[in-house]
């Protein structure tokens, strides 16, 4: 049930805590995974329903949640948490993440022509009765387009539709290659591309956008002003199966039924979303504050043993990862500029702060055997994309000493000193979460010193979630690695993440080699899925080496759901939605 916001092929995950994973061999990692299979089911039993109720959901963040409801410019899956009840993608996939027109549009590829074409169908309405028609499917790439509408959604991959880049300088009012050949209120959007590419018919593509907006009302907001409008923030609009009738900024969330929903009403007659904090989590669902709340991996053996509800769960498309800043985001360009004399720009220095993270005994302390590593930047959920043959950044001080040895790092008293003579002090960035964070956090600050590394925390704390994103957007100088986590979707293109042009390549590492395999991984010759194999298995093993971003873990994620609630699901592919759950009879 939960939804991923959609970056390209890549969501930027918001949870405010570190997620803890185990550090192991390649069995150990694949144990880990059976077992949490074995111990939890997906999707709650299936039961007779009845209309009405009030839904309480859990919101589980350390600080207020934005409120940005428009997709093209919300950056954060707090926000797509909180939206999720009316904010419904255009598309519906199946299991193994293929767009399949099981939702509120058909989709249509045309590789000869180079086009897709989107149709809506017939009774999708925004929840206020208005239809849905092709100006707001159109408009979303406007708004990313538009340099005034601050949105970071425009990418490479955006950027390969044919005209939008000339719209976005200026130089066209509209945009060429979006074609709406019933008119602005019609059902139909023809997409026409440069050139196509593989999974083009997957819903993790970042070729297009899988969303819509309102035109007929967000039209005479001007884009500098669209983030703040009460269009966006107070008042928006959804053609879900429910619409927002009460915000509390930053706090709490209330939704009704939207009685134009395309699927008929929803069976449940209020939600009622409210922020609560990640270490309250336990206590809360002893006490059943709520019906849906999300278990933190280190507190489920306080929860484990509650009754009264469904523990359900998934291991979800995502890793938490180490980063290193090497550069800055040049906004004029829209391109990422490595600086090659950055303090971390040196391969030797990266790897070992790898190795000296001693991830394995975290999660023995921390986690039931819920968390796992993982060894590449393309998860094992991703099937024969994965290069199972990387071994991972495992536990070992004694080559992370050798590696700084060699690379000149001298140890100077305590702590080492940069092969030119100068002091080595290194800020680490890290988001304030549960009640462990602190602890952890500060563990792998004393791993780093037993190898000579000063590691100190950015501002001397853990940074709370919005925060923390501010600096590491805006490459503050007071950062130069950073803890963080990406969700994302079905579909292993890594040009939105790690392109050149990606706004959200944080480490803003920029390579020759890099750039050709990321090219090359989306290039017509990958069409061929075994070319395409092959180069992801060449860019995994070459991100493994250079350690300019390295995967740390991922976790099982939990939810506890009331037992008195049916049609709550965690499979792919399946099409229930929100419409579908309700309390049992």
């Amino acid at each position: 049930m939960k939804i991923m916001k959609l970056l390209g092929s890549i969501g930027l995950v918001a949870s405010a805590a570190l997620a803890l994973s185990a550090c192991g061999n390649k069995s150990n990692n694949a144990s880990n995974q059976n077992a949490a299979k074995e111990k939890f089911p997906e999707a709650v039993p299936t039961k007779p329903k009845k209309n009405g109720g009030t839904l309480k959901v859990a919101i589980e963040t350390d600080t207020p949640f934005k409120g940005i409801f428009e997709d093209t410019l919300s950056n954060d899956a707090i926000d797509s948490t909180v939206a999720q009840y009316g904010d419904e993608s255009l598309f519906h996939s199946d299991k193994n993440y293929n767009i399949d027109n099981k939702g509120a549009c058909t989709f249509k590829l045309n590789y000869k022509a180079k086009t897709i074409t989107i149709k809506i169908k017939k009774g999708v309405k925004w929840s206020d009765g208005k239809n849905v028609v092709a100006k707001d499917i159109e408009y979303p790439y406007e708004i990313m387009a538009s340099p005034k509408s601050g949105s970071a959604r425009y990418t490479s991959s955006i950027a390969d539709i044919k005209g939008i880049a000339a719209f976005r300088a200026g130089k066209a009012k509209t945009i060429s290659g979006i074609e709406m050949p019933n008119g602005a209120n019609g059902n139909t959007v023809i997409l026409h591309f440069n050139q196509m590419h593989p999974g083009m018919n997957m819903i993790g593509s970042g070729y297009f956008w899988k969303s819509a907006a309102p035109y007929h009302y967000l039209k005479n907001v001007p884009m500098s002003k669209l983030e703040s409008s009460d269009q966006v923030r107070k008042s928006p609009l959804f053609f879900g199966p429910y619409k927002i009738s009460k915000i509390v900024s930053g706090q709490s969330v209330t939704w009704v039924p939207n009685k134009y929903y395309w699927k008929g009403k929803p069976h449940i007659s209020k939600i009622v979303e409210s922020v609560i904090s990640t270490d309250s989590a336990a206590q809360a669902i002893k006490s059943h504050k709520f019906d849906i709340i999300d278990v933190p991996n280190t507190q489920w053996s306080q929860v484990k043993n509650t009754k009264g509800y469904h523990f359900v769960a998934t291991i979800p498309l995502s890793y938490n990862y180490l980063a290193f800043k090497v550069g800055k985001y040049d906004k004029k360009t829209g391109k990422n500029v490595m600086n090659k004399n950055s303090k971390m720009n040196n391969k030797a220095l990266r790897q070992a702060i790898a190795y000296a993270m001693n991830i394995d005994q975290v999660e023995k302390k921390y986690t039931d055997g819920l968390t796992f590593r993982v060894d590449t930047l393309i998860p094992k959920s991703f099937g024969k994309y994965y290069d199972s043959s990387i071994k991972g950044y495992n536990y070992n001080l004694k080559k992370a000493n050798q590696l700084l040895n060699k690379a000149g790092y001298k140890k100077k008293g305590t702590y080492r000193v940069q092969p030119n003579g100068k002091p080595l002090t290194i800020h680490l960035a890290a988001m304030s979460g549960s009640s462990e964070q602190e602890a952890i956090i500060q563990n792998y600050i004393q791993q780093w010193k037993k190898i000579g590394l000063n590691v100190k925390l950015t501002t001397g704390r853990l940074i709370e979630f919005n925060s923390f994103y501010d600096k590491i957007e805006n490459d503050s100088p007071d950062v130069d690695m950073f803890l963080g986590s990406w969700s994302l979707a079905a579909e292993p293109s890594q040009a939105d993440l790690y392109g050149e042009t990606a706004p959200f390549n944080y480490s803003r590492f920029v390579t020759k080699r890099n750039t050709q395999l990321i090219n090359e991984i989306d290039s017509s010759k990958a069409m061929n899925d075994n070319y395409r194999r092959k180069v992801l298995y060449e860019w995994q093993k070459y991100m493994f080496n250079e350690a300019y971003v390295v995967p740390t873990t991922n976790s099982y994620s939990i939810t506890a759901v009331n037992s008195k609630l049916t049609g709550y699901s965690e499979k792919n592919g399946t099409t229930l939605g929100w419409n579908d759950v309700a309390f049992v009879k």
